[in-house]
């Protein structure tokens, strides 16, 4: 596990590096700010979610991964669902916030920025699930000991990055 932790804190701190180099953009747009905290533990949630299901369907012998199964499309049909409705509460929210305290992005620009950066964090997320349960599982390797790190830091810094990217297109920055 070593080593995986190892990697894993490389990727943490490349995330954290991005988010310096935006400090411009967030301090001209704070509003940008109060997102960055639900949006990056919100992709690494939803993978973590479907990490662990797929993990218990693994340990119970019921899940193959064959494509035809309905239980695993339901599961990210759920997934993505969550996604796209907790990232418009997201985005209705600060812009309501905005509203209060002055602050000038307009709602469209922060639906279009959650959206489009939240379902592309929450199909990574479904992605990474499904491979590092699947491969762990195959290495003999317990999937509840090592897809919830691997998952959650991946998307957290995958969900950072194209948030901060979304955000700089969209607000032409």
């Amino acid at each position: 596990m070593f080593p995986l932790l190892v990697v894993l804190s490389v990727l943490v701190l490349w995330a954290g590096l991005r988010l310096e180099e935006a400090e411009e953009m967030l301090t001209e747009f704070a509003l940008l700010a109060v997102m960055v905290p639900t949006m990056v533990d919100m992709g690494g949630n939803l993978g973590a979610m479907l990490s662990s299901r797929l993990s218990t369907r693994f340990h119970l012998g019921t899940t193959s991964l064959d494509p035809r199964d309905r239980v695993l499309w339901a599961n990210v049909t759920a997934i993505l669902a969550l996604a796209a409705t907790i990232f418009t509460a997201l985005a209705v929210g600060t812009f309501l916030l905005g509203q209060v305290i002055g602050a000038a992005i307009g709602l469209g620009e922060l639906l279009v920025i959650a959206l489009v950066s939240g379902m592309s964090v929450a199909i990574i997320a479904v992605g990474f699930s499904f491979a590092t349960t699947y491969v762990s599982y195959r290495l003999g390797i317990d999937p509840d000991d090592t897809t919830i790190p691997i998952v959650t830091n991946v998307v957290d810094v995958f969900g950072m990055v194209i948030f901060l990217s979304t955000a700089a297109v969209v607000l032409d920055v």
